[in-house]
C-alpha cells in the first residue's frame, strides 16, 4: 500500500508529490532496486524510466546523469529526458537515500525525440522500520516539470497512478530479487 499526497511546489508552477508504503524487503534490498547507477535494476521494473546513463562522475556519491522515459498516458505524454546532479547517501540509522535536482551539462545537450523535462529538488528514501529487519518504509518526493506543452490537467492525472504503479513494481522486483 501506498499514500501519495501533494501540495503546490515552491520550485516551479507544478506539484511536490509525496508518496509513503512500507515494502516487504530490506533496506538493502529496496535500495538495490532503485539506486541510481547506469546498469542497475531501475530499468527492468520502473515502467517510467526507458534508460538511465551517468554523464559525469563527480565522485563516489554525486553525479550527473540523465534519465530517458517512454511515453506514457496511451501517448499523451511524449518520451522525456532528464538531466539531474544525484547525491546518494547512507545515514548512521540505516537510512538510504538518493537526492536529485535538475542541471545543465555541456557533455548532455537535449536530444531529439525528447522533450527536456526538470526535475527540482525530489529524492527517495529507504527507512529501515525498528525491528523488522525485512520492512522498509519508502519515502519519494517528486517535484517534476515535465516540459512540453501539456494541460496541467493531464499531468496532475499522470503523478499519483504514476508514483503508486512505481510502489506496486518496486514491490514485485524486491520480491523477484529475494527469490
Amino acid at each position: 500500500e501506498v499514500a501519495v499526497s501533494w501540495r503546490p511546489s515552491t520550485e516551479f508552477a507544478g506539484n511536490l508529490y509525496k508518496g509513503e508504503g512500507i515494502l516487504p524487503a530490506s533496506p538493502r534490498d529496496v535500495w538495490e532496486c532503485i539506486k541510481p547507477v547506469a546498469g542497475g535494476l531501475r530499468t527492468k521494473w520502473d515502467q517510467n524510466v526507458k534508460d538511465f546513463e551517468v554523464i559525469e562522475a563527480v565522485s563516489d556519491t554525486v553525479s550527473v546523469c540523465r534519465t530517458t522515459t517512454p511515453s506514457a498516458c496511451m501517448r499523451i505524454i511524449s518520451p522525456r529526458e532528464f538531466v539531474d546532479v544525484v547525491v546518494m547517501k547512507q545515514c548512521e540509522d540505516g537510512t538510504m537515500l538518493s537526492a536529485a535536482t535538475n542541471v545543465e551539462h555541456p557533455l548532455c545537450p537535449p536530444q531529439p525525440n525528447f522533450v527536456r523535462g526538470f526535475n527540482y529538488p525530489c529524492g527517495c528514501f529507504c527507512i529501515p522500520v525498528p525491528g523488522e529487519p525485512d520492512r522498509t518504509e519508502l519515502l519519494t518526493f517528486f517535484q517534476t516539470d515535465l516540459g512540453g506543452y501539456l494541460p496541467q490537467t493531464v499531468v496532475d492525472s499522470f503523478f499519483p497512478s504514476s508514483i503508486s504503479g512505481f510502489y506496486s513494481n518496486l514491490t514485485k522486483a524486491v520480491k523477484a530479487l529475494k527469490a
